[in-house]
C-alpha cells in the first residue's frame, strides 16, 4: 500500500491469474478470452473523490463471431468491457475493495456473474480506427448506489463506469456504461 501526498492510501492490485481464469471461464473457449491481464488500483471511494480503475491488456488473435475486419468493432468492444467490469468487480469482492461488494464472498460473485449482472445503458464512441489484434484498456468506477427491492424488483446495485480502449498507433475508443447487479444480501 502506497501512502500518497494528500494522505489517501493507494493499493495496487497486480494481475491474479486464478481470479482471471475465474472470470473468463463462462467465455467459449479461448478464441473468446481476450482479456490477458488486469492491473487494478484502489484509491477511496469514487463516491468520495476516490478511484477504482483497471488497466488492461487485450489480444484478440481473431475474432469469434466474424471473419477479420481488419478493426476494433462495437461487438469486440462490448465483451472486453464484459470481460474487464466482471474482473473488476470479482477484484472488488475479493479484496473487499469497495461496499456493497465487500459484503459478497467469491461464490455468489460467481452465482451472479452471468444471470445477475445487466447493462442497462450502453454508449461508445469509435475516435480513431484501431488493431483489434494487441491494445490496451481502462475501466473506471464512477459511481456506485444501492436501490432497496420493490414489488417490481429484486434489490439492486448500481454502477456507472467509464471505458477506453487504445492501441500503439493511436486508435481509439471510449465508453460510458452502467450496469445493475441484484443485490444477496438485500434480498
Amino acid at each position: 500500500m502506497t501512502q500518497l501526498l494528500d494522505g489517501t492510501d493507494e493499493r495496487v492490485f497486480t494481475t491474479d491469474e486464478e481470479l482471471l481464469r475465474q472470470v473468463l471461464t463462462p467465455y467459449r473457449g479461448k478464441r473468446c478470452e481476450y482479456l490477458t491481464s488486469a492491473t487494478v488500483t484502489a484509491q477511496g471511494d469514487p463516491r468520495e473523490g476516490g478511484r477504482l480503475t483497471a488497466a488492461c491488456t487485450f489480444h484478440i488473435p481473431e475474432s469469434c463471431y466474424i471473419d477479420d475486419t481488419g478493426h476494433f468493432n462495437a461487438v469486440e468492444f462490448n465483451i472486453c468491457y464484459n470481460q474487464m467490469a466482471y474482473y473488476i468487480m470479482a477484484k472488488m469482492v475479493k479484496e473487499s475493495l469497495l461496499d456493497p461488494f465487500s459484503g459478497w464472498t467469491l461464490d455468489q460473485f460467481w452465482a451472479r456473474q452471468l444471470a445477475d449482472v445487466y447493462i442497462t445503458d450502453f454508449k461508445s464512441a469509435f475516435r480513431k480506427a484501431m488493431s483489434g489484434r494487441n491494445f490496451r484498456g481502462e475501466i473506471d468506477i464512477v459511481d456506485v448506489a444501492e436501490w432497496d427491492a420493490n414489488d417490481l424488483r429484486d434489490a439492486l446495485i448500481l454502477m456507472r463506469t467509464r471505458c477506453r480502449f487504445w492501441d500503439e498507433h493511436g486508435g481509439m475508443s471510449t465508453g460510458e456504461v452502467a450496469a445493475a447487479v441484484t443485490n444477496p444480501h438485500a434480498n
